[in-house]
């Protein structure tokens, strides 16, 4: 990622920028590579699409939990050590997922990549915000692009293992390998200070808690998170079975669906930036709203009768992933520059944690019925873009 540098912006900072790139970077690859293969891990475990859902649900439970305790635990640790200190975990418990032949360790490796993906999501985020900030440019939408980036190439490499037979065991040993060799470079390039905190969040711990729970910024990222994690969620996590289920690919093919969605943000994240300069940050966010409610029709709603069915919804899962690209970069950003930052940013984790509870049981109940898979997915997805529009033009 080429930045042109200020004057103020010195060789720490560019260490720093470099490692939390590559942060970002592997952190898109993580989920990435076993989310392609979830038809492969369902039938390994023996369970159906209702129960996958459920599933799903349970463990995002355990990502709420990350959103409670990592506010707290930068304000007292700071983001260097958070961040680490999350990466860490997530390297063991990544290859439980490969391992799971039952649904309780499939639940319990998830489980604990959901509790401490929050901390390096949010640690992450704060330190490409400040350095945004100390640059005088806007670079967070080629952050989370480098993270898009990851997930590409974490999705293309599970989809290309998964056609050439590949055990997702191995796979998922060499992913955990390959993320703490990152860890190792991260660490110690990674910014040592936060920003100070705001003077009005400080004070009693009771007067503090009350007034932030009051606080109509941490419900107004909250629900606007949820809405937009809805639009990426359910479009990249069931990409796969839209596919498999619906038009009977097998399972290395049934993978590209989540890979266009993915292409696609990658494209519109690392030309985000240079948008928003010339758009402004509420016309790039409903243009971006209606390209991916365009995108998502295409893709759930195009006939299973017709021959280029499966093509069509793959160039829709594309056209989705430009106009959701820049939506989660925006909220992260304005909510790393709120005056309480970590608080803020817990409440916009939240939002999204809730919705990995509820989507799951709701698409996996639907889809469990007699609807195909697209259908259930539209069902959900149409009021989720248009309550994202109504939040994002106020």
């Amino acid at each position: 990622m080429t930045i042109a540098a200020s004057p103020t912006f010195g060789a720490a900072e560019k260490r720093a920028l470099m490692a939390v790139a590559a942060q970002f970077w592997i952190n898109g690859m993580v989920f990435a590579s076993f989310v392609p293969r979830l038809p492969e891990v369902r039938d390994r475990i023996g369970v159906d699409l209702a129960t996958i859902g459920a599933l799903l649900a349970v463990a995002a439970a355990g990502g709420l939990v990350g959103s409670a305790i990592t506010g707290p635990a930068i304000e007292r640790l700071g983001t260097r050590r958070v961040m680490i200190g999350g990466a860490l975990p997530i390297v063991f418990a990544l290859p439980l997922i490969g391992f799971a032949t039952a649904p309780a360790v499939f639940v319990g490796g998830l489980i604990v990549l959901q509790v401490f993906d929050v901390s390096v999501d949010v640690a992450m985020n704060i330190q490409g915000s400040e350095l945004a900030k100390r640059l005088g440019r806007p670079i967070m939408n080629r952050l989370h692009g480098v993270w898009s980036v990851g997930t590409v190439v974490g999705s293309v490499a599970a989809t290309q293992a998964a056609r050439l037979g590949v055990p997702l065991t191995t796979h998922l040993l060499v992913v955990s390998a390959v993320l703490l060799a990152t860890v190792a470079f991260v660490g110690p390039r990674l910014l040592t200070s936060d920003p100070a905190p705001d003077s009005a969040h400080t004070g009693s711990p009771v007067r503090s808690r009350r007034a932030r729970l009051g606080n109509p910024a941490l419900w107004r990222f909250g629900v606007i998170a949820g809405a937009a994690m809805m639009l990426e969620l359910i479009t990249s996590d069931w990409a796969a079975f839209r596919l498999k289920d619906d038009f009977g690919l097998a399972d290395g093919p049934a993978g590209y669906g989540f890979v266009a969605f993915m292409v696609g943000m990658v494209i519109g994240r690392l030309g985000g930036d240079h948008v928003l300069e010339r758009l402004g940050p509420k016309r790039l966010f409903t243009t971006a709203v209606v390209v991916s409610g365009l995108g998502l029709a295409i893709a759930t709603l195009v006939p299973t009768t017709w021959d280029a069915g499966p093509t069509i919804a793959v160039a829709g899962y594309l056209v989705a992933g430009l106009g959701v690209s820049v939506i989660f970069p925006r909220l992260y950003d304005e909510a790393a520059q709120s005056p309480a930052g970590p608080t803020v940013m817990g409440a916009l984790t939240a939002g999204q944690r809730i919705t990995l509870l509820i989507a799951p049981l709701v698409v996996g109940s639907l889809a469990g019925t007699s609807l195909a898979v697209g259908t259930a997915l539209a069902i959900v997805l149409v009021p989720s873009g248009l309550l994202l529009l109504a939040l994002g033009r106020r």
